[in-house]
């Protein structure tokens, strides 16, 4: 990492989260707590000028081709600061034709073409690809509920890498094979601990702090003049492998390509590899039916049946401790008491509230494998 680079590292993991937190302390402090555009004016001055020291320093040094990993970092923590930008309405794409940020957004464009990213941080920048020193991952704040979040979320996320592994792994040895079983248990087990985890964030996360304190860093900004939907905790291949090898969602779905061309670009490539890889697997339902007329009284069939279809029970009972927990009492209902005005802008992905809870009923039902 270049000194530039190590710089700007330790600037966001200092002086980036004290401002960050100063400020989500006087905004919660006021009886709006959602008015943040006239408040903290000499915080907000000086986390655009200090991190813009970093970002000028950091595009003028280029490409130093220190390699993907590197890079990655880099584009990480200008997400993060672009992020925290867009929180504080230091920029908003609602009102804006491009970026006013011109030298963050060459930066960001120029790395994100070069290593195959979209030009902003993504969820594993947060989760699973960030770095943590003397015990402290990177974070927005040092508010009790971004961390008790962060922890649990990429708790989650790992969990459900787990269970995508497992299932993967059963591709080349066949649904018949002994160790399916087996595989298929330690799948099961893995989708129990994200129902695990989630239970934490519902009965722990507060309300309030969530929605007023952590939600607004995953708002959409733009880099250079095109808009970039926030960070969404769904942006890994490993839960949609888990749809694709259930056969519980088909990549020739309309509705489901599109979700999956839409993300593509805010997973690391590993995750982009992995996704495109289980798009041309044959799905393990259509194998159980085909075996069906010939081999459903053999015990290798009961076993091994019975074992995925509990799988697809859990990873449904996920999908649904998400939408009607979580999201419901995270997102929807804190956002009904809103002014109209500030509605537009509740969602990470863009589209308003009510498009966006569609969308996501339509992913748990497939998940669910309930009719519509």
């Amino acid at each position: 990492m270049s000194e530039n680079a190590s710089r700007f590292d330790q600037w966001i993991r200092t002086r980036f989260v004290d401002f960050n937190t100063a400020l989500e302390e006087i905004y919660f402090a006021q009886a709006d707590r959602a008015a943040v555009e006239a408040a903290g004016d000499a915080e907000k001055r000086a986390l655009a000028e200090e991190g813009r020291v970093h970002v000028e320093a950091l595009r003028r040094e280029g490409n130093t081709d220190e390699g993907f990993d590197v890079a990655f970092d880099v584009l990480g923590d200008l997400g993060l600061w672009l992020a925290a930008l867009r929180r504080h309405e230091l920029t908003n794409p609602a009102r804006e034709a491009k970026s006013p940020f011109a030298e963050a957004s060459a930066l960001g464009l120029h790395i994100g073409a070069s290593i195959g990213v979209a030009p902003r941080f993504a969820t594993s920048h947060l989760a699973t690809h960030n770095r943590a020193v003397d015990g402290r991952p990177k974070c927005f704040t040092h508010l009790r509920d971004e961390k008790l979040f962060l922890d649990y979320n990429t708790r989650g996320i790992f969990a459900y890498k787990r269970a995508a592994d497992a299932l993967m792994r059963i591709v080349p040895l066949g649904v018949s094979h002994p160790v399916a079983e087996t595989l298929f248990e330690d799948a099961l087990t893995a989708l129990n601990d994200v129902a695990r985890w989630n239970d934490v964030l519902y009965t722990e996360l507060d309300t309030d702090r969530f929605f007023y304190s952590v939600r607004p860093y995953y708002k959409p900004y733009r880099v250079g003049r095109q808009e970039y939907r926030g960070a969404n905790a769904g942006d890994f291949a490993g839960i949609n492998e888990i749809d694709l090898l259930t056969g519980l969602c088909q990549a020739n779905d309309p509705y489901y390509a599109q979700l999956l061309v839409d993300k593509m670009l805010f997973m690391r490539p590993e995750d982009q590899a992995s996704l495109r890889d289980a798009m041309r697997r044959r799905d393990f339902l259509t194998v159980f039916l085909e075996s069906a007329p010939k081999s459903k009284e053999e015990p290798w069939f009961r076993r091994n049946a019975a074992r995925f279809v509990a799988v697809c029970e859990a990873h449904g009972r996920t999908a649904a401790q998400h939408h009607d927990r979580l999201v419901a009492r995270f997102i929807e209902k804190p956002s009904a008491a809103l002014d109209a005005s500030r509605l537009a802008q509740v969602t990470a992905s863009g589209p308003p509230l009510g498009v966006l809870l569609a969308a996501l009923e339509i992913l748990r039902d497939l998940r669910l494998a309930a009719p519509r």
